[in-house]
């Protein structure tokens, strides 16, 4: 137990990580303090999901991802999956646009350098290439050369991290945008779940090769030496399992989000239709 708050101690200190994970619930608390109103489990689901942000990279947790292939392969599913889904399900951007009203006139101030931004971020947000850079990322990181860099390399390794979690973020927020958001493109709940789908036989490919691998692919650890005593094809079969699995699981748990929210609309507007409001 005296072991503890050492455990919460960042292993290498990110000021950028600091600023980004408490800027943004600072902001989010401001939002809240200035109007707006989500549902109690949206403003849990947003801080639990910027809380698990930090600590996978700012605690005792990132050491073991420096120095175990699983406890990586552990972090950037946080990262890219489980903390970016609670975050987009939680909805906050209401909260954050109410912290800052300087963001509603920013456009009128700089009409071109908003529409250049508008435009960047809805091709981004494009789809087909969304669904690329997702799947895409996680398996050029891996690729053994570059992931051999990026763990030796602290500039390549923070690079790697963000892009993860940034990457995340845009994914799952394309995907339970509402409709009314202007900047992000509106699918259809059909366009929504086939996304979702599109993502899982690459994911499974990635993780199944690296699963079933008979030879150790990611030496680095043997270089730099793991912080638990297991052979390298053990800490690369859970890796994989870790790439291969639970993010099936995360596509299937957001198809399940949409089609609560869409039965729980649809459930809405026919009370509204059998009981209309009365007449003023």
């Amino acid at each position: 137990m005296s072991h503890f708050p050492h455990l919460l101690l960042p292993w290498e200190a990110s000021p950028l990580t600091l600023a980004a994970c408490g800027g943004a619930v600072v902001l989010y608390a401001l939002g809240l303090a200035r109007g707006a109103a989500p549902a109690p489990w949206r403003i849990v689901a947003f801080l639990v999901g910027v809380a698990l942000m930090y600590l996978v990279m700012q605690t005792r947790l990132d050491y073991y991802a420096r120095y175990l292939f699983f406890a990586h392969r552990g972090q950037h599913l946080v990262l890219h999956h489980l903390a970016p889904f609670l975050i987009a399900v939680s909805a906050p951007g209401a909260a954050l646009v109410a912290a800052l009203p300087a963001w509603r006139s920013a456009g009128a101030r700089a009409p071109r350098l908003a529409r250049t931004l508008r435009h960047g971020y809805r091709l981004l947000q494009t789809p087909w290439l969304a669904a690329t850079l997702f799947v895409g990322l996680i398996a050029f990181w891996l690729i053994p050369s570059v992931h051999f860099a990026a763990m030796l390399d602290q500039r390549l390794y923070w690079l790697m991290n963000w892009s993860m979690a940034l990457d995340g973020l845009l994914f799952w927020w394309l995907v339970f945008a509402d409709e009314r958001d202007g900047a992000t493109p509106s699918l259809t709940l059909g366009g929504r779940i086939l996304l979702l789908i599109a993502i899982i036989p690459p994911q499974v490919l990635l993780g199944a090769s690296i699963a079933l691998a008979e030879r150790p692919l990611f030496d680095v650890y043997d270089v730099c030496g793991r912080a638990l005593a297991i052979t390298a094809l053990e800490d690369q079969h859970i890796g994989g399992l870790l790439t291969w699995l639970p993010p099936v699981m995360m596509s299937m748990a957001g198809v399940m989000v949409l089609l609560a929210r869409h039965l729980g609309r649809a459930r809405g507007d026919a009370e509204a239709a059998a009981f209309p409001a009365p007449a003023p």
